[in-house]
């Protein structure tokens, strides 16, 4: 058990469904009266088991999704490991300290302040106080809800309690992390910033348990994945394996679920049907996408990211980071299929050899898209700059990308005691909106410029 951080074996849990409340009643009170008399009991409730039979493993260190439809016992079975549920039967191991981000806030009192709310969640999670006194301001400072920490929560929209209770639960340095649905909550700069705390909690070596309908990221995040449906655990994998057996049950017509079912059981990647149906495409009339260009670019003062890290700079600082349209005007709100220059400045106060500077775009997962650097390796850097000098660097990118929120790094590399290194580097230091296009076809992340085209080959008669 050493190297294990969660441990299930044999989990089930029955829950007792009534059809009124007079049904919980005679449930109550008549099976001890009719076991006096020798009778035979009498049940008044269904069962409704939302877990059988659950077994797995997660190893200290791994990231380990788990999918599957509604209904099928994710958060059952979260609930259960965090001790919140009591099994039916089966038992549970756990190793280590667990921060739970399940339904964030239910566990605050509205009467009290934001304040006293932190110090009692901080204290069921087990920090002592002064922990939380040395935490709290980091705590307050992810919140970033400002005076209201003083108020009572009563007082807090939802979106502030989500916020509260997020920084709360990310701040205990959780050996183990168990997270429930909690990144599709608030808006695109608070998912970035929960994104980028959860990376680093993972980079430091926890253990995380993760439960979402999305598939994108489970593969973004997971080592493995667990499916699950009805109730049952169906299969453990590679995540990206997981995700596709997961939506080809989701997507499965009724009278063939449990047939797919049972060859996701047997591991068997045979298909269900034949593609006998499907129509052959071929050159037609549609328009290629890039063509349709309307919209307009623009700046939006208020589109900033609030996820920034610097790293620690050795004689260089990058400023003014900026995304620039062709002509020189600043923007954040971009055009699809368009041509922007991501530009910034390098101020270098130390000379500096084999010096390279880059770009890279990313998710609000931080999934990194791609970018570009100056040079391909350090033979083709820049060999040697002097101390005191600027430098103005553009790297001019095709937007390929479908509507959503992107971020932004710039950083430059040099060498530093004869190893290449960052100089400095800003992680998340713009941000840019792609516009939404009615006219749009492309699905996914990246417009890979695809457009249908249908032929009829032949008809019935």
């Amino acid at each position: 058990m050493t190297d294990i951080a969660i441990s299930v074996q044999n989990l089930s849990k029955c829950y007792q469904i009534y059809a009124t409340p007079r049904d919980r009643l005679k449930q109550f009170v008549l099976p001890p009266f009719r076991q006096m008399l020798g009778q035979s009991a009498i049940q008044y409730y269904n069962e409704f088991w939302a877990l059988k039979d659950v077994s797995f493993e997660v190893k200290k260190g791994e990231t380990v999704g788990i999918i599957g439809r509604n209904g099928c016992g994710k958060s059952t079975l979260l609930q259960l490991i965090c001790g919140t549920l009591t099994p039916t039967s089966g038992t549970i191991r756990t190793n280590g300290r667990i921060a739970a981000l399940l339904e964030l806030g239910s566990g605050f009192n509205p009467e009290f302040t934001g304040r006293e709310n932190v110090y009692m969640n901080a204290t069921v999670l087990g920090l002592s106080n002064e922990e939380i006194d040395a935490r709290f301001d980091d705590i307050v400072s992810f919140a970033d809800i400002g005076d209201f920490i003083e108020q009572p929560v009563k007082t807090y929209s939802s979106g502030m309690m989500v916020r509260l209770a997020f920084a709360v639960a990310i701040n205990v340095d959780p050996e183990i992390l168990i997270v429930d649905e909690a990144l599709s909550v608030g808006d695109e700069l608070f998912q970035r910033k929960c994104f980028s705390r959860i990376e680093a909690i993972r980079a430091q070596g926890a253990t995380i348990l993760f439960v979402s309908h999305a598939g994108g990221t489970i593969v973004e995040l997971c080592d493995r994945a667990v499916l699950m449906d009805a109730g049952e655990k169906l299969t453990v994998g590679l995540p990206k394996q997981i995700v596709g057996r997961y939506q080809k049950l989701l997507y499965a017509p009724a009278d063939k679920r449990e047939a797919i079912r049972e060859q996701i059981r047997r591991a068997d990647e045979k298909a269900v049907g034949s593609a006998s149906a499907i129509e052959k495409l071929s050159p037609e009339v549609l328009t290629p996408i890039q063509q349709i260009q309307e919209l307009q670019e623009s700046f939006d003062l208020n589109l900033k990211p609030s996820s920034t890290i610097e790293y620690e700079s050795h004689g260089a600082y990058i400023l003014s980071p900026a995304v620039l349209t062709l002509a020189g005007e600043q923007v954040n709100n971009l055009v699809r299929g368009k041509t922007y220059r991501h530009s910034y400045t390098v101020q270098f106060t130390k000379s500096a050899s084999n010096v390279r500077f880059g770009m890279l775009i990313k998710t609000t997962s931080g999934v990194e898209l791609g970018g570009g650097a100056s040079a391909s390796s350090s033979r083709d850097s820049l060999a040697f700059v002097e101390a005191g000098s600027n430098y103005r660097v553009e790297f001019r990118f095709r937007c390929a990308l479908n509507p959503g929120v992107y971020f932004l790094n710039a950083g430059v590399v040099g060498d530093v005691d004869g190893s290449e290194t960052y100089l400095h580097r800003l992680v998340d230091i713009a941000m840019f909106r792609v516009q939404p296009d009615t006219e749009n076809l492309a699905t996914g992340i990246v417009d890979f410029g695809c457009y249908p085209e249908l032929e009829l080959q032949q008809t019935q008669g």
